[in-house]
């Protein structure tokens, strides 16, 4: 029998536990609650230049607006059906101000380097740009039809990236997905998943073991929903597999918990309550919840 997870458990683990963006986005999803206090709740993490800061990415604790803060903040739009707000041309008017002369948003800008952060957002002072964040900014914006002068050049570095891409790592597959996933040319976008797939395999990018310890990244980091790109790469047994092992991720406290590295409780905190919301989205799409 597959294994299922308990939603009231989940629930009261959000209540304790989660910052209040993810407890209105947590309603909403699963409440049905209303899309406008997460449209509030969202907004306290923008900043007058357009973009989006104070820790809206737990791990860097910056006020500063920085590309992982649109990228988090458009997934939030995202997901309540309101990526008509003004807040996305205002957010892409901020890329535009710190994205290279090559189209892509940096990975990290240096004025974060000031405030305290995980080890692994560092940069110099001239970061280049990065598909990390750029292919899933510009894939959001393709796939609700945005018009705006950024994402010309984003997606024509997304396209470089993708039809040049040897080496890679699980977060820059997980990143360039979304972009493939909505960018119009469908046939372009195809012929670049065939080239990329078979790397995810090669370069051991997914780990198959439910059972894989460490920074693992497993199937449905790239297939989180039925109807996503790369769930094709998998097998149904792969995927069932896969949701059994997300099921029985949830901890007796509730919440599911995350394979990076932690570095401070507060953190901790917010992105136990980030993945249970994650966790509950996938397992639903693929009908472990009813």
């Amino acid at each position: 029998m597959s294994q299922k997870p308990n939603l009231a458990a989940a629930e009261e683990f959000i209540w304790l536990n989660a910052r209040l963006l993810d407890r209105h986005r947590f309603s909403y999803l699963f409440l049905g609650g209303d899309s406008e206090p997460v449209i509030q709740a969202l907004r306290a993490y923008r900043n007058p230049d357009g973009g989006f800061g104070h820790a809206i990415e737990p791990d860097l604790r910056t006020p500063t607006s920085q590309p992982t803060g649109v990228w988090a903040a458009f997934e939030v739009l995202d997901e309540v059906e309101r990526f008509d707000d003004p807040m996305v041309q205002e957010a892409c008017d901020f890329l535009v101000s710190v994205s290279t002369p090559d189209g892509g948003a940096p990975f990290v800008l240096p004025t974060a380097m000031a405030h305290p952060r995980g080890p692994w957002w560092q940069t110099d002072d001239h970061p280049p740009g990065s598909i990390v964040q750029t292919g899933a900014i510009a894939g959001l914006l393709h796939k609700h039809g945005v018009e705006h002068p950024w994402l010309g050049p984003a997606t024509d570095f997304c396209w470089r990236v993708a039809e040049t891409m040897e080496e890679t790592t699980p977060y820059q597959v997980r990143f360039l997905l979304p972009f493939l996933e909505h960018v119009p040319d469908r046939e372009r976008a195809e012929a670049a998943l065939e080239c990329i797939a078979p790397k995810i395999f090669e370069q051991g990018l997914v780990a198959l073991d439910p059972n894989a310890a460490g920074e693992a990244h497993f199937p449905l980091d790239y297939a989180p929903y039925p109807q996503s790109l790369a769930r094709r790469i998998f097998t149904d047994v792969q995927i069932e597999a896969d949701l059994d092992r997300l099921a029985r991720g949830q901890a007796a406290d509730g919440g599911w918990t995350f394979n990076w590295a932690a570095w401070n409780p507060a953190t901790t905190h917010e992105w136990r309550a980030h993945v249970t919301i994650a966790a509950l989205k996938t397992l639903r799409a693929y009908g472990r919840i009813d």
